[in-house]
């Protein structure tokens, strides 16, 4: 695995034993980041059509015009491990799809979800990380 690779992991979260699932990938999501998570070590990777265990981390790719982003967030929280994460992400501002940080604070706790932080994921794409709060796990 290469250093860029490991980055990518450790900025997710995602270790040995981990199930990733998968969501709204299309044609504009970043290859680099699904590359690192498919190439990992020991982690199970699948995408949308799966919904048969309970997973570790949820990378749910959105954009502006996708639809209702509560009740995205809602689907991603049924199979979450009680520690889970769910990555939000979304195209950087300036890019087509942007989905403003207002929205993600509205959408978030209406979900049932807290807001933990934000990082630049790629060039293009950038990560919320959303978590059930404390007093839900």
């Amino acid at each position: 695995m290469s250093a860029d690779d490991a980055a990518v992991l450790s900025m997710l979260g995602v270790t040995q034993g981990h199930l990733v699932w998968e969501v709204g990938a299309d044609f504009d999501t970043d290859p680099n980041l699904q590359a690192a998570v498919v190439a990992a070590d020991d982690v199970e990777f699948t995408d949308d059509d799966y919904v048969d265990d309970v997973v570790d981390v949820v990378m749910l790719w959105w954009r502006d015009d996708d639809g209702d982003l509560v009740d995205a967030l809602v689907d991603a929280i049924g199979p979450l491990a009680d520690h889970g994460v769910i990555w939000l992400l979304t195209p950087k501002p300036g890019r087509d799809g942007h989905v403003s940080a207002e929205d993600i604070a509205d959408a978030a706790p209406t979900a049932g979800l807290q807001q933990t932080s934000t990082v630049s994921a790629s060039l293009d794409w950038q990560g919320t990380r959303l978590v059930a709060p404390r007093a839900r796990r």
